[in-house]
């Protein structure tokens, strides 16, 4: 999160110690240079062709008038035919927040001091908590700062809504457990224990909490006995639970932000420049270390983070240049290891590959992922990853701050090499005004093709009195994937294709997708901070096709988190990977969807399962769920 860079005639609105530009201050004055740069060139071949021109009428003038010559006739070759553009299909997403029954408003604790937490909640969750098929909602929440409390007055706390599985929801918040009031940020959902209940970790500024599912809508926090609560001062944001020792047990990656307190917050004393205290840009805070927890079993973690090689230290001085706020676990070389993509806050991105021994090496510059194209940083939130061309290369899809492109990080031949190609797909440009947290890939209208979704907001409440291009609250940008072979993939969606309420200007954070009434296609919800959240159904009606795969794995990883399906069909080769965590700091349904255009039928469907066993599945079938679960 960079503070609000300078944007042309604006006057610049940080005033703050040892605060240079921001990464998108120095884009755009690289873009001044170079025009400035052209501007001189074109007007130093303007003078010399006036000067050019001057001698050669003198001359003219002076000389005897030559015989015309021949005049030729120009051949002007045909222009061929503009290719066809596809057409965007009608996919509408509709508003159902209060009618599905949401009434959950998140809460930051803002009271006017401008403290940096205030600006970063919350996360949100589709995890299915009853077992009862459909796709359940957990909304994190922050809550009241402990030196603004009153005694006795109730705190807010998160929320967690039962789905009847037509899409209609139930607030069955209160005893449940996770009643518990926490300076929330995050959420990762898994079943750790094996059990076939899916537990949940909730991240926050101080410590964090895993809430074990007891079964029958109640959790039990075990934060103590698992020994995964971290340290009162730290401030956590991205969790995700992953395998990344292959045991056959779920392993849990928490990132932290920033060294933070109220007290260096004062300290750093961000303002804006004709309106006061401003929430600042994390460069003038310290990073911070990530956890790694290694499931031990019997309910119990260990953290390794440093000797599994998380520690990345500034060579200079020593302290933690992380500044995470996304994850994506993903196997990057398909070598049957988990590996980690980081998304940090104004310093380089993380690619934490797996040496298969307990440790990762970072390879983050070398991957081509840690920078821009400049080799600059950027202000990375939230963070997604899928193998969404049919040649089966990876993406990595970031989103930036404002006046930053999001960033499309795609594999090249090899593997673990990756160029940023969001201009040349179509995402760059269009993106580049708005502030992007949360991120990720899906297939909305079911054409067999991921499309990107990007919810957005900025940190300022008045930011538009000092940059008249940034609003507070903004709209959300859907990206349709053309599946052309070369050149733009993607095309913004507009309003007229996707609806108006899709479009609603808010405070934008998390998102997360999931079928919630059963009718094969993504749902979504996008979370803000300080506001209530929108809950979209999808009612596209293209009538194309589906598959919907839940993979039951063999305990203690009974949900197959990690596991890849590879389905065929039409011709064409998709790929989807069991992974809840997409975004920033959400997490979405562990099921899995593949739209099929207007193919009816599948030519193969082949599951990888974590511990790299293969499995072909026959006899799916289309337009409903098929469970798979793995053979011994």
């Amino acid at each position: 999160m960079t503070a609000p860079p300078n944007c042309g005639d604006e006057p610049s609105p940080i005033a703050s110690p040892a605060a240079g530009l921001s990464d998108g201050a120095e884009e755009a004055g690289r873009l001044d240079e170079a025009t400035v740069s052209r501007a001189f060139r074109w007007s130093a071949v303007a003078f010399v062709a006036l000067v050019v021109l001057g001698g050669t009428g003198t001359w003219f003038a002076r000389r005897k008038h030559a015989p015309a010559p021949a005049r030729l006739s120009t051949i002007v070759p045909p222009s061929p035919p503009a290719p066809p553009v596809a057409q965007i299909p009608v996919a509408r997403f509709t508003d159902v927040t209060r009618a599905a029954g949401i009434t959950f408003v998140h809460h930051n604790g803002a009271y006017g001091d401008k403290l940096l937490p205030e600006t970063m909640g919350g996360g949100v969750a589709f995890f299915d908590f009853d077992n009862d098929g459909d796709q359940d909602l957990l909304f994190v929440n922050s809550t009241v700062w402990p030196w603004k409390q009153s005694p006795g007055a109730p705190l807010p706390t998160a929320a967690l809504y039962r789905n009847d599985g037509q899409g209609r929801f139930t607030d069955v918040t209160a005893g449940s457990g996770l009643d518990v009031p926490i300076y929330g940020m995050g959420v990762a959902v898994g079943d750790y224990d094996g059990d076939g209940l899916t537990d949940v970790f909730l991240t926050a500024v101080g410590l964090n909490h895993l809430f074990r599912n007891e079964g029958g809508g109640k959790f039990r926090d075990v934060t103590d006995q698992a020994g995964v609560g971290g340290v009162t001062d730290q401030w956590s944001t991205a969790a995700a639970w992953l395998d990344f020792d292959n045991d056959g047990d779920l392993d849990l990656f928490v990132g932290n932000y920033v060294k933070w307190s109220r007290e260096i917050d004062f300290e750093v004393g961000y303002k804006l420049v004709g309106i006061g205290r401003a929430y600042g840009q994390p460069t003038n805070f310290e990073g911070a270390f990530p956890y790694l927890y290694r499931n031990d079993g019997q309910g119990r973690f260990t953290e390794v983070a440093a000797v599994a090689g998380l520690h990345v230290k500034n060579p200079a001085t020593g302290v933690p240049v992380a500044k995470t706020l996304g994850v994506a676990p993903v196997d990057l070389d398909q070598d049957g290891w988990i590996d980690l993509i980081v998304a940090n806050d104004t310093v380089q991105n993380f690619v934490f590959h797996n040496q298969r021994n307990g440790t990762f090496k970072e390879i983050g510059a070398l991957s081509g992922i840690a920078f821009d194209t400049y080799g600059n940083t950027r202000s990375a939130m939230g963070i997604d990853a899928a193998r969404y061309r049919d040649d089966g290369g990876l993406g990595v899809v970031i989103g930036n701050f404002a006046n930053e492109m999001t960033a499309l990080y795609v594999a090249t031949q090899h593997p673990l090499i990756f160029t940023d190609e969001a201009i040349s797909e179509g995402i760059g440009p269009a993106s580049r005004l708005l502030l992007k947290f949360g991120v990720f890939f899906f297939d909305y209208d079911l054409d067999g093709r991921l499309d990107i979704l990007s919810v957005n907001g900025h940190l300022e409440e008045e930011i538009h009195k000092i940059q008249q291009s940034q609003t507070y609250a903004q709209p959300a940008q859907l990206f349709w994937n053309t599946g052309a072979p070369s050149g733009a993939s993607f095309v913004a969606v507009g309003p007229d294709k996707a609806g108006h309420d899709l479009f609603k200007p808010i405070v934008g954070r998390g998102s997360a997708y999931a079928d919630i009434d059963g009718d094969g296609d993504l749902d979504i919800v996008l979370t803000q901070t300080g506001g209530p959240p929108l809950l979209l159904r999808n009612d596209q009606q293209t009538g194309h096709h589906w598959v919907r795969l839940k993979l039951v794995g063999q305990p203690p990883n009974r949900e197959a988190i990690g596991a890849w399906a590879r389905l065929q069909a039409g011709g064409r080769t998709q790929w989807r990977q069991v992974m809840p965590t997409h975004s920033y700091l959400s997490q979405s349904e562990l099921t899995l969807t593949f739209g099929l255009g207007t193919t009816d039928r599948i030519e193969a469907l082949e599951i990888t399962w974590p511990n790299g066993q293969h499995q072909v599945v026959p006899d799916v079938k289309v337009d409903a769920l098929t469970i798979v679960r793995q053979k011994p």
